[in-house]
């Protein structure tokens, strides 16, 4: 997208070395869900895949790593161009 056809150029953050997507107000997990991305660790006992569940804060199930700070809640945190997100592997003690 260019700003000569009207509309912004598009802003990205970036997910374990890929580029996705922001809109303004989104959350990151909302952005990842935007891209198609529907987990981004597993649980530790079992490997199961967990992503965007509540997205209210409450379940813990979103948490990755934003800018190097790990166990961060995707679906709190405000997704901002050129953030580095990264999977987070943290599992049930994080709680």
């Amino acid at each position: 997208m260019t700003e000569s056809d009207g509309r912004a150029p598009e802003q990205t953050f970036t997910f374990d070395g890929g580029a996705i997507p922001v809109q303004p107000g989104q959350s990151v997990g909302a952005a990842l869900v935007g891209a198609g991305i529907r987990s981004w660790r597993t649980t530790r006992k079992n490997g199961r895949p967990r992503g965007l569940f509540c997205g209210i804060g409450i379940c813990y199930d979103c948490l990755i790593t934003i800018d190097g700070v790990p166990n961060q809640r995707a679906c709190l945190t405000p997704a901002k161009p050129g953030m580095q997100v990264a999977s987070d592997e943290a599992g049930e003690e994080a709680r």
